[in-house]
């Protein structure tokens, strides 16, 4: 999916050539920039050094459904740390195997909103502005000269996937330490936000499927109890009392293949924190948190991915036991309604 139509309506000043760098970027990403990590911190330090503050721009623009420019103005504004940009972006300059199939898939989405006369320039003008490109082979190309004199465009390309975790990264800010719990539906992506976050931040992270409840302690009581197949109680002993720490610290690991402890996870030094996980925001594990946040999914997505993930009979497992358990959590708790973030 791109977000072109969209684009045109923020950009009235868009010219064709501004389209096909924005069909460049949909398609590739931050790609072609490959840089070297010190050149890009040396780059990025100087343009937003350069770029005004600004609290009232929208801090993301979405290119399609994969990819997302990051206004370097609103991110001063919100007075976020460069080097969480700076992380944001390297991690997106990565090759894409299926970049020049996106790229005309690009193309023919401007076709579609040129013919139909929606754009600040005409269809003729799209045309020979594309032919004239694809003369030379599909390469970069940089803004119109309108649009820089009118907009001064400035900002950084990343993957969407990234840019999840943006309002987290806003709460965060001017925050010396913090420990956020990532709560929500299965499969709506909780582990991979918690690991995308912690790289962005240089947060240590405790998975909540290291306390699944062992099996002397599932009784039918205990498993009626909203939430009451987690080990709270080992949480609160081996976890809570370093929560408030920078230092590293490690606690035993049950694994659910074996139903049994097995080894220890590492949790790295650092003044974040992020607990990662359904049952994170459990009431018998106190109000530990610095920010709630919510991972949320549509039930058809869910059982979308479960199936890809897992397969077939594994959603059947998911869909008669797991899943309802997790929801008689959620609304016995008001997990979601609790949350600061919800995503």
């Amino acid at each position: 999916m791109f977000f072109f139509a969209e684009q045109s309506k923020l950009h009235r000043i868009l010219e064709p050539q501004d389209a096909l760098k924005a069909a460049y970027q949909a398609a590739f990403g931050a790609e072609h920039l490959g840089p070297d990590p010190d050149y890009a911190r040396k780059l990025l330090h100087e343009e937003l050094n350069a770029c005004t503050a600004s609290a009232s721009k929208p801090l993301t623009e979405p290119l399609s459904d994969e990819i997302c420019r990051i206004d370097l103005s609103a991110w001063k504004g919100s007075s976020l740390p460069e080097e969480w940009l700076l992380s944001l972006f390297l991690r997106s300059c990565t090759p894409r195997n299926d970049g020049v199939q996106r790229f005309e898939a690009a193309l023919k989405e401007w076709d579609s909103l040129a013919s139909a006369g929606v754009l600040p320039f005409s269809d003729a003008d799209w045309q020979q502005a594309k032919a004239d490109y694809l003369s030379y082979g599909v390469h970069p190309v940089h803004h119109s000269k309108a649009y820089r004199n009118a907009e001064a465009p400035a900002y950084r390309i990343i993957n969407a996937r990234l840019a999840r975790q943006l309002p987290i990264l806003c709460s965060l800010s001017g925050k010396t330490h913090a420990v956020i719990a990532i709560d929500g539906r299965c499969a709506s992506g909780k582990t991979t936000l918690a690991a995308d976050l912690a790289d962005t931040i240089g947060a240590g992270i405790v998975h909540m499927d290291d306390f699944f409840l062992p099996a002397e302690l599932r009784t039918s009581e205990r498993l009626q109890a909203p939430g009451g197949n987690v080990h709270y109680e080992r949480f609160r002993t081996d976890v809570l009392p370093y929560l408030s720490s920078a230092d590293a610290f490690s606690y035993p690991r049950f694994d659910c293949s074996i139903m049994a402890i097995s080894g220890q996870r590492k949790v790295a030094s650092s003044p974040f924190r992020i607990v990662e996980g359904a049952y994170s925001c459990h009431p018998e594990l106190a109000n530990y948190m610095t920010l709630r946040v919510f991972s949320d999914i549509t039930s058809d997505e869910q059982q979308r991915r479960i199936i890809s993930r897992d397969g077939i009979n594994a959603w059947e497992q998911f869909r008669t036991r797991w899943i309802p358990m997790e929801e008689r959590y959620l609304d016995a708790f008001s997990i979601r309604e609790k949350a600061d973030i919800v995503l």
